[in-house]
């Protein structure tokens, strides 16, 4: 009786340590990790290797990210209205309710993406690839009304990757 009860006493000690939680083993959700989550930022990062970069809430507007290698990027909340994508790769990119409104899209690859709740108003899309990007699909009748070119990376149309209906004429 009195080893069973040192084993089960043993036993629960191993779980205890087992179970607390370690600084590097915790996970905390970005908007709580603060500013820290959010690479550098500087207006002209053209050509950068940016792979699983997060911005959190950060300001983009206008910077230059053309050429650029994003891909598994988090864009969560962020706006990137009006800034330079040409050319970059945005596989796998998270971008949740981020806004791509006026943004140079061109030419830019955004295979697997995840643009739930991202608006991309007015955003120049020619030669821009969109496969099996999940897109909210009150954005899709505006994007395939601007969509046209052959994207020179892929080799795809943006029409086709975006799924459009082909147009009538």
């Amino acid at each position: 009786m009195v080893h069973l009860r040192r084993l089960l006493g043993l036993a629960v000690a191993l779980l205890l340590i087992l179970l607390t939680p370690t600084p590097g083993w915790t996970i905390t959700a970005p908007e709580l990790r603060g500013a820290g989550a959010n690479a550098v930022i500087k207006p002209d990062m053209h050509g950068r290797q940016l792979q699983a970069v997060e911005y959190i809430k950060a300001d983009l507007a206008g910077v230059d990210l053309s050429a650029s290698n994003l891909t598994g990027a988090v864009f969560n909340t962020s706006n990137l209205s009006g800034a330079d994508l040409r050319g970059a790769v945005l596989r796998d990119v998270v971008a949740f309710a981020s806004r791509f409104n006026g943004a140079d899209l061109r030419n830019a690859v955004l295979e697997n993406g995840l643009f739930m709740q991202s608006s991309f108003t007015d955003a120049r899309i020619s030669g821009a690839d969109f496969t099996d990007a999940v897109v909210d699909r009150s954005q899709l009748p505006q994007l395939c009304q601007r969509a046209d070119g052959h994207n020179s990376i892929t080799d795809r149309d943006t029409r086709a990757s975006l799924n459009c209906p082909q147009p009538k004429g």
